[in-house]
């Protein structure tokens, strides 16, 4: 199954560096950007990144897409339309993508930034979390296997085509623009067309460019590029660049140009996926091998024996081939869907019915559906591809709209919202996908945009930070331990007091002092995530989180967070406090005699009087017993106790309702 999905398309011709058209290029890049090499560096002051800073008004981004275009013949509206659906014209400080990809056009050079990269082991769970049985404990997946496909190496191809070095294709957003011309150049040369200046001769280059290896991805790919030509796009960019792509409404592109790529036909038959994504289906295994051992998912009858409440958001931790290799080793574990950073192609695993083994939570596995989005993290503060974005979200909306599970971020979860089942688990929890997955651009493609729901000083707020505005300070995204490149984040960071001076929360849970690590879940929030207000002063917003009052910068004129209108809950009158639980699982009482008892283990954190928590969903208590390769043993137990699910910190958790009440924001 592997050697199908990489199978090449026709070879390209090959074409010399030409010394006039690198020349060009390399002056275009001196003369266009010189507000970009004047410019502080974004976060320092002056920049985007500062508080205060009004946007730059340069326009050099959008004079080198036009001169690029000039100089290979491309149309400037391909050209612009392919770039946003890499980077939505973003150049990210020329840090790489989480495939290794490179600059406004995403070139990528997946050699060079594994080279840099450290590894990061930021969690250590058993991924199935059931304690009926004894914990899973997987081989790690290597970062890109030990050949890197050509989907992963185009920035080596543009610096050929081009003349251009690496580096300056890398790290200058003029060259970069250039070296992706190039490319689509050369992919319309190959397929015999000319290089005509009408956009809807390109859609056979534009397929090519994807990267994708097999027709329907290709088609989907282009087909989201020709969809941004005819509606248009305008933005500004991460460098405070305005560009802008003009709207061809009436754009119909030759889509049978599609036949001459040489790439093969892929079948989506067998998946669950929405006909406007490319899906494909490939199994993980359900083996028995050893002496009552089994994997790498389980049986299940979902939704008819159970709900399903939750996406799960991961990142892959590997590149796309390597990630395929191990989920479809049955010693393995598993999740549904894996998608794929440089064309948004689908491919998946476990029917929705299935469990996978996946959130490291046995009560989240038997209720969620997980997500797998490809991610070497050639660092931690890698980004994500549009196409990518924009394929998960189509995904999710179609799943949420199957299951009946609300696009909100008490239910869709990210891996690193996924609470730890029991006290001992908590430190071992995974961060994944981290600060700078987009919470809120992923919202608005789902189409359903953060915003605000109630009026100034209410009760609750939503976090919602501009992303490209906010850039918190991380460290640990270099093998020497040093402070992060600057870049766009969905994280606000907490403080214990009104002052950036003051201490960091503390997350009694991990059992460590709090840090600006990138993997250090204790001090911070995340786009879309709500709390209860606990105080105010003046630019600063108190919220309650974990048991305590924790502040953030919160500035009417550049705010962090809006008011919300949400369902509070605290403790029922005369408690001091009451537990907090990592699962929702039903009372000794509930379990038939053929099913152990699972324990209701509280987390090492605690719900004070007088403090307040969003609500979510108001669920029983349930366990799917799954312990046997036949299904013979399985059992749906619910309970008569119910749970809220809160915002607790920066993860979700759980209260019992017997416990709390609820109460206006």
């Amino acid at each position: 199954m592997r050697g199908s999905l990489t199978r090449p398309g026709p070879a390209r011709t090959p074409v010399p560096p030409r010394t006039r058209r690198a020349a060009g290029a390399v002056a275009s890049a001196a003369l266009l950007f010189p507000l970009l090499a004047a410019s502080p560096s974004p976060g320092s002051p002056g920049s985007p990144g500062s508080s205060g800073v009004a946007e730059r008004s340069a326009t050099g981004l959008q004079q080198a897409f036009a001169a690029a275009a000039a100089e290979y013949d491309v149309p400037q509206s391909v050209l612009l339309g392919v770039s946003y659906l890499q980077s939505r014209w973003d150049a990210h400080g020329g840090a790489p993508s989480v495939t290794g990809g490179y600059g406004p056009m995403h070139l990528t050079d997946a050699r060079t930034a594994l080279a840099g990269a450290p590894h990061h082991g930021e969690g250590t769970e058993d991924p199935r979390g059931d304690d009926a049985r004894p914990a899973l404990r997987p081989k790690a997946p290597l970062p890109a296997g030990t050949g890197i496909p050509a989907r992963l190496r185009t920035l080596p191809e543009a610096a050929e085509l081009t003349g251009l070095s690496p580096g300056e294709l890398r790290t200058d957003p003029a060259a970069n623009v250039a070296g992706g011309a190039a490319l689509l150049a050369a992919a319309q040369r190959d397929l015999g067309r000319p290089p005509t200046d009408d956009p809807a001769d390109w859609y056979g280059a534009v397929a090519r460019f994807s990267g994708a290896d097999d027709t329907a991805t290709a088609a989907a790919y282009a087909d989201d590029v020709y969809d941004v030509i005819r509606t248009g796009q305008e933005r500004t960019t991460d460098a405070g660049q305005r560009v802008a792509l003009a709207a061809r409404p009436g754009l119909a592109p030759d889509r049978g140009q599609l036949r001459r790529t040489g790439l093969r036909t892929a079948s989506a038959a067998g998946t669950e996926c929405p006909a406007s994504v490319s899906c494909e289906w490939i199994p993980a295994p359900y083996e028995q091998f050893g002496e009552n051992d089994y994997g790498n998912h389980d049986l299940g009858n979902r939704p008819a024996s159970q709900s399903v409440k939750y996406i799960v958001v991961h990142d892959t931790e590997g590149a796309w081939e390597g990630v395929l290799d191990l989920v479809q080793d049955p010693t393995y574990v598993s999740w549904q869907y894996s998608l794929r950073s440089t064309d948004g192609h689908v491919a998946q695993h476990v029917k929705a019915k299935d469990v996978a083994w996946h959130a490291g939570n046995w009560y989240v596995n038997a209720t969620s559906i997980g997500l797998e989005h490809e991610g070497f993290l050639a660092s931690p503060d890698s980004w994500y591809t549009e196409a990518m974005y924009r394929s998960s979200a189509r995904l999710v909306r179609y799943l949420a709209k199957k299951y009946g599970i609300p696009l909100d971020r008490q239910h869709i979860l990210g891996h690193d919202t996924v609470p730890g089942p029991t006290a001992a688990t908590v430190p071992g929890m995974h961060t994944d996908p981290g600060p700078y997955w987009d919470w809120r651009h992923y919202f608005e493609l789902l189409g359903r945009p953060f915003r605000a729901a109630a009026r100034e000083n209410a009760g609750a707020v939503t976090i919602l930070p501009d992303y490209s505005a906010n850039r918190p300070v991380y460290t640990g995204c270099t093998a020497k331990g040093e402070p992060c490149a600057a870049h766009g984040s969905s994280a606000v960071r907490l403080y214990s007091d009104h002052d950036e001076n003051s201490a960091l929360i503390t997350d009694v849970g991990l059992g460590t002092a709090p840090t600006t690590g990138v993997n250090d879940l204790s001090s911070r929030v995340s786009t879309g995530q709500q709390y209860a207000v606990a105080d105010r002063f003046g630019d600063w917003t108190a919220i309650w989180y974990l048991g305590q009052k924790a502040w953030f910068r919160n500035p009417a004129a550049r705010p962090t967070a809006v008011p919300a209108e949400a369902l509070l809950v605290t403790p029922k009158d005369g408690a001091d406090s009451v537990p907090v639980y990592g699962r929702a699982y039903p009372e000794a009482s509930a379990y038939p005699a053929d099913v152990p008892v699972q324990s209701v283990s509280p987390l090492p954190y605690r719900l004070p009087a007088g403090q307040k928590y969003v609500a979510g969903a108001k669920v029983p208590g349930e366990y799917y017993y799954a312990v046997d390769f036949t299904g013979d043993s399985h059992r749906v137990v619910v309970g008569e106790d119910l749970y809220y699910e809160i915002q607790y910190g920066h993860r979700v958790a759980f209260v019992r309702a017997a416990d709390v009440r609820p109460t206006a924001p």
